[in-house]
């Protein structure tokens, strides 16, 4: 999947190309000022240019048809006057529109990020993170160089073409229809490129975002490439793909290649015309040789307006390409947003419940039932609870709904009695922390990444060096002190250069740090071995005693942290229940944790045989020395 599935009319848009544009207006109207002043000095460029074969018409009917010499060294120096000036009028042009469009591209960047950061996460799954890093990048890189020059140079070249076509008019009508007439068919192959070359460049374009992703795969997934010798493999994908943009950007340079036969085939062919008849024009007196000097003077000062077109229509329909896929972000509806009138919580005790909860993802076929099909169960404030279920019973969907990551589809998820979807989400996020199995960590520091949910502190005052000490003793995670530059060192993008049990522990660290009413874990012990789990358990009873915990229990020994254990089967939690209660009376909870207990110990058998191997290793070593 390229983009968004719901996005696949886009390359029949209702919009025209000019109204698709006109909607960069809102983030383009402080630049325009100044754009406009550009268009302004361009034009005046321009005129200059036009005014250049006035001058000659002058010097060849005047001093050089009489043979005075005296008198030509006032139009030398008018011609070079008006050479400067349009090299000081296009120097102006571009200081007038060089800042404003990275202004309009930066405030774009910021408004698709922030919408990024707005949408739920139902939407950044079935989006690819490279297609949205190239509307990010290359997209907004785009419109940026079109509003500082593609659409001054388009509207400016065609003033100059409509002002230049009436000064050819004024030499001899004769000789402006020539031109005029063979510049029509060029206007309307314009409008058939339109048609042909927006699709190719939508296509290309959504290409690209699909190579960018293959690329962000192929990198955050090196290891496991690597593992299974499968790096042949990834990269015949990868060329696959190059190859199907490389089509695409072929068929694009086709297109290209067509307008432009029409662009400087015409012109040639006009100018070849108006040779001939003004050379006759000439012989019989109707217009002088000045004139028709002038005449193809300014012809030639038409040419660069004229052949401009292709390009630059090229680059205004690339563009509109790339405002279409900017706008599909920006208009995708979000589905999960704050009330119109939030209720807040003054003083929050942390009594979680599901109320006959129904969740159903958005794509899920109309004959398959609900994946939580009336989940009911409380939490009471300070109470421990694990949640347990065989492998998809929706366990991790369920501890989703508690902050609205995804919202219920079927009544409703409450704190302290109020519905979570009356609550804002920053104060619900406040006071619901979560800690994830696959735990990510952000290209930065230890302590901005553990102090990520702590707003409201100083990152480096007393209070915040107390919550980032508490929390590492907690999850156990003292060993950042041995990095090299402690907490304040970087982690790599996305922790990878930590193992799978130190990003757990700097995740638990981080949601305990937020010193939240509702504690949701997400199985986040699962990298961790034995022995350290089993003391960040001891000090995780510590917090949990006041804290209010929901955890989703893989192995026998996290249950045992907690006050109740509720079983989920089938959508529904079926029993809840002390963990020896729910032995006795519950045949499917002794099944489940037969299951856990299987894994645990061939987790156990893996640790051991890996021991074992690498003192063999080391004994090896040793004797051979």
């Amino acid at each position: 999947m390229s983009r968004h599935p719901d996005d696949k009319k886009s390359h029949q848009s209702e919009l025209s190309t000019a109204r698709a544009l006109w909607r960069i207006l809102p983030y383009a109207r402080k630049a325009l000022p100044r754009i406009s002043l550009g268009m302004a000095a361009a034009l005046a460029a321009g005129l200059v240019a036009l005014g250049i074969p006035l001058i000659l018409e002058s010097l060849v009917d005047g001093p050089l048809s009489t043979g005075d010499t005296s008198q030509i060294w006032w139009a030398v120096l008018a011609v070079l006057g008006l050479g400067v000036l349009e090299a000081a009028m296009i120097a102006l042009r571009r200081w007038f529109v060089l800042k404003p469009g990275t202004y309009v591209e930066a405030g774009m960047r910021n408004a698709l990020y922030a919408r990024l950061q707005d949408l739920p996460v139902s939407f950044h799954d079935r989006w690819q993170s490279g297609q949205l890093l190239s509307r990010a990048v290359s997209d907004l890189n785009l419109i940026r160089r079109w509003l500082s020059f593609g659409l001054v140079l388009l509207v400016v070249n065609a003033v100059t073409v409509v002002i230049g076509a009436v000064v050819l008019f004024y030499w001899h009508w004769l000789l402006g229809l020539i031109f005029l007439v063979l510049a029509v068919p060029i206007w309307i192959y314009g409008f058939v490129f339109e048609k042909k070359y927006s699709i190719i460049a939508r296509r290309s374009q959504d290409q690209a975002g699909d190579l960018a992703t293959a690329v962000e795969e192929s990198v955050h997934g090196i290891r496991v490439l690597k593992a299974f010798g499968r790096g042949t493999y990834a990269l015949r994908n990868f060329e696959s793909q190059a190859e199907s943009l490389r089509g695409t950007e072929i068929e694009k340079a086709k297109a290209i290649a067509g307008i432009w036969l029409w662009l400087l085939l015409l012109p040639d062919v006009a100018f070849a015309l108006c040779l001939l008849t003004g050379v006759w024009l000439a012989s019989t007196g109707e217009i002088t040789v000045g004139q028709l000097f002038a005449f193809f003077a300014t012809a030639t000062v038409l040419r660069f307006p004229i052949e401009s077109i292709g390009f630059l229509l090229s680059m205004t329909f690339d563009t509109r390409s790339a405002t279409d896929r900017f706008f599909e972000v920006l208009d995708t509806p979000n589905t999960i947003t704050d009330p119109e009138n939030p209720t807040t919580i003054a003083d929050v005790r942390g009594r979680l419940s599901f109320e006959n909860t129904h969740f159903r993802y958005q794509d899920s076929p109309a004959d398959v039932p609900d994946l939580l099909n009336g989940v009911t169960l409380t939490l009471e404030p300070g109470e421990t609870m694990a949640l347990v279920g065989l492998t998809g019973s929706g366990k991790s969907t369920l501890t989703a709904l508690t902050t609205r990551l995804y919202d219920v589809t079927g009544g409703a998820v409450t704190l302290d009695g109020v519905d979570v979807r009356d609550l804002t989400r920053d104060e619900l996020r406040r006071h619901i922390a979560m800690a994830f199995e696959d735990a990510t960590l952000f290209s930065a520091s230890v302590r901005e990444n553990i102090l990520l949910g702590r707003g409201d502190l100083d990152p480096n005052s007393a209070e915040a060096n107390a919550v980032l000490d508490e929390a590492l003793d907690i999850a156990q995670a003292n060993f950042v002190r041995d990095l090299p530059d402690g907490v304040e060192t970087t982690v790599g993008e996305e922790g990878l250069s930590l193992s799978g049990g130190q990003r757990q522990r700097l995740a638990l660290a981080r949601a305990v740090a937020a010193k939240p009413a509702v504690l949701v874990l997400d199985d986040p012990l699962s990298a961790l071995d034995v022995d350290t789990e089993a003391l960040v358990e001891a000090a995780l009873r510590r917090v949990l005693a006041s804290t209010t915990a929901l955890i989703v229990a893989h192995r026998p020994s996290t249950v045992m942290l907690a006050d109740r254990v509720a079983l989920l089967e089938n959508g529904r939690v079926t029993a809840v229940g002390r963990h020896s209660e729910l032995l006795l009376s519950s045949e499917h909870y002794k099944f489940v944790i037969s299951s856990l207990e299987d894994e645990e110990r061939r987790e156990a058998a893996e640790k051991i045989d890996k021991t074992l191997d690498e003192a063999a290793n080391t004994d090896t070593v040793e004797a051979g020395a």
